[in-house]
Order: structure tokens, then C-alpha cells, then sequence
């Protein structure tokens, strides 16, 4: 009786290890689905400081020239140059996974023909705001299936916080400089607007939208206290110096006083992650040049 419970045992035994084994190959041979890596394409530089921000700069395999910051990234994604002169092809080469624009930016007819492509494109809306760039920012996390963003909106808070009272705001002028023979003025319902507003100040400019050309009169007639530029704008001019030679600037208050200052472009126009940091950057600046 002992041999029979004992034999009975070990047919037992067997038939759980086969079928242990059985399971254990069926579970190698079932085929582990492959999630197929991200090769973005950047069309706005908010957009790309935001993809870079939240840690996927590295999939990033293109951008349009708006995209200077982070500046690696021009070192590891093809700039495609200025948005409204992309071709189709050149972005169908990099073989996007996703491409990601905003509506201010992408001409209908790129777009059109981004949809014909197949491939799978956002054209977000970017508002030059505050609660905009953070919108932007959680639409952008989206799409590229990254929750982990709140960091990114509570520093925009955290900046801001930064940015102290003026008593009277100053009349700021901003100033788009490529050279001496390429000078424009920004009007309302500009980015920068919209920063120095943030910052404390006040445009000069109120008697159009976007940007005109820049004219003795129109210098002389709006009469800044400040005057801003990117940084690479004034380097275009030659520095300060450069700048005192325009005609009109030396006769405003700016001019006279040489209340200049210089930031970097995407910082205060590009309403991304550091659109605080920019607000506060540009208060710091304007509390000096009202001292």
C-alpha cells in the first residue's frame, strides 16, 4: 500500500512540474509588446524648451530656428530652419513619430500637407500668458504621454512671485534688431508686450498691433524711458554705442539717460517654462533703470 501512495506521489509530482514547465514556456514565447520610441519634430520654441524641460530633449530629432534653448538641442536635432519656409520633405526625411506646432507659427499650407503625409501632428494654441504657457505646457505633456509636469507650472508661480512693485510703471520700447538696416518696434498684442506688462512696465507703443519698421518720429513721439532688446540684437548694433547712433534714439529719455537693456530672446518672447523667470528677469532690470 505504501509503494502504490508513493507511486501515486510522484505521478503527481510530475504532472505539476510539467505543467509548471508548459506555463513557464508559454509565457517566453508570448510576445512582449513594443512601444515605439518617440522622434519628435519642434516647431515653437516654447514647445521645445517644454519637451527639453520634461526630460525628452534626447527624442527630439528636429526644430525650427525659434528653438535656442536649450542650446544642446541644436546639437543633437536638425534645425529646419524658420517655420514658414519648412518643407514637407525635409521634415518627412527625419521620419517623425509626432510633430508639434502651434497655430500662431505653422503656415495652413505646411499643414495640409503634414496631414497628407500620414504623420501624426498637434497644432496647439499658444496663448502669451501665464495660465497660456501653462496650458501649453500640460498639452504638450500630453501628447507625449508625460504626467509629471507640475514642476513645470508651480515654477512659473514661483517666478513670478519674484517680481516687485514699480511705483510709476516705465515706458519700455522694444526694439528687434538685425543690424542698422533691419530695426523693428513692437506694438501691442506682441509677446514682449505681454512681458514687459508682467515685468511692470509699459509699452510705448499703443498706436498698432505687431511689429513697424522703426522711424525717428516714431522714437521721438513714443519717448522711452527704457529701451529693450535681445542680446543679440544689440550685439548687432554694435552695443550701446551702436545703439546711441540710430537716429531718434538720443533724443529720448532712454536715449539721454542710456537706460538700455539687453536680455535673451526666448527668455522674455517665448512664453515657455521660464516665461516667470523672464517677467522677473526683466523687473530686476527695470527697478535699476528707474533708480
Amino acid at each position: 500500500m505504501k509503494k502504490i501512495s508513493v507511486l501515486v506521489l510522484a505521478i503527481v509530482s510530475l504532472a505539476v512540474a510539467s505543467c509548471k514547465k508548459e506555463e513557464e514556456t508559454k509565457k517566453e514565447e508570448t510576445p512582449v509588446e513594443k512601444t515605439e520610441a518617440l522622434k519628435i519634430v519642434s516647431l515653437n520654441g516654447a514647445v521645445t524648451e517644454i519637451i527639453a524641460a520634461l526630460g525628452h530633449e534626447k527624442e527630439i530629432v528636429g526644430v525650427d530656428v525659434t528653438s535656442t534653448y536649450p542650446e544642446t538641442v541644436k546639437t543633437t536635432a536638425k534645425d529646419l530652419g524658420h517655420v514658414r519656409s519648412i518643407t514637407i520633405e525635409s521634415i518627412v526625411a527625419l521620419k517623425p513619430t509626432v510633430i508639434i506646432g502651434t497655430d500662431k507659427d505653422m503656415s495652413p499650407e505646411l499643414a495640409e500637407k503634414i496631414k497628407a503625409a500620414g504623420i501624426e501632428a498637434h497644432i496647439l494654441t499658444q496663448d502669451f500668458s501665464p495660465e497660456g504657457t501653462k496650458k501649453l505646457i500640460a498639452d504638450v505633456a500630453g501628447i507625449i504621454k508625460n504626467t509629471d509636469f507640475k514642476a513645470l507650472t508651480d515654477k512659473i508661480d514661483a517666478d513670478l512671485a519674484k517680481v516687485q512693485p514699480i511705483a510709476k510703471a516705465p515706458k519700455v520700447l522694444f526694439i528687434y534688431a538685425r543690424g542698422a538696416g533691419t530695426l523693428m518696434v513692437a506694438g501691442k498684442n506682441t509677446p514682449v508686450e505681454k512681458t514687459i506688462a508682467l515685468a511692470g512696465g509699459q509699452n510705448a507703443v499703443t498706436e498698432f498691433d505687431d511689429f513697424k519698421p522703426l522711424t525717428p518720429e516714431s522714437l521721438i513721439k513714443g519717448n522711452p524711458d527704457v529701451i529693450l532688446l535681445f542680446t543679440t540684437g544689440l550685439q548687432s548694433l554694435g552695443g550701446v554705442d551702436g545703439l546711441l547712433k540710430i537716429q531718434g534714439v538720443e533724443k529720448t529719455n532712454a536715449g539721454k539717460n542710456k537706460k538700455i537693456i539687453a536680455l535673451d530672446g526666448a527668455l522674455i518672447s517665448g512664453f515657455g517654462p521660464r516665461v516667470g523667470e523672464g517677467a522677473a528677469a526683466l523687473n530686476a532690470e527695470l527697478i535699476k533703470a528707474t533708480k
